[in-house]
């Protein structure tokens, strides 16, 4: 099983090779309520550590997600283009957003283990 690596952000990535998947925590869906819109930046965009990577909108606002470590957008869950709210049902599992062709897996230490990131909350 791969570990999950959190941000101070409310982004998750779990890295599997030299791909990563990245979406929000539940309490990052919980916050934003109903969701309606997901969208990521093109597929082989390079995205830099902590830079926008892509949209969620809700009924309340919208939200950048950004990029818990850089590199190249990989892919994006296709399925929320048609259930965007499967976010809010199942964020760290169905609901990923995109993944990443990693560029430094190195970024990943400076980011928030599970305890570390609910004792943020």
């Amino acid at each position: 099983m791969s570990t999950t690596y959190y941000t101070k952000s409310h982004e998750w990535v779990r890295l599997d090779g030299d791909i990563a998947t990245v979406g929000i925590t539940a309490h990052a869906a919980d916050e934003l309520g109903e969701l309606v819109f997901v969208e990521a930046k093109d597929e082989g965009t390079e995205i830099g550590q902590g830079e926008p990577a892509a949209v969620v909108e809700s009924v309340k606002a919208a939200s950048d997600i950004y990029a818990p470590i850089a590199g190249a957008i990989a892919g994006f869950n296709a399925k929320l283009s048609e259930e965007p709210n499967l976010i809010g049902q199942d964020p760290e599992g169905e609901g990923w957003i995109f993944k990443l062709k990693v560029g430094d897996s190195s970024q990943l230490e400076g980011l928030l283990d599970e305890a570390a990131y609910k004792a943020s909350l």
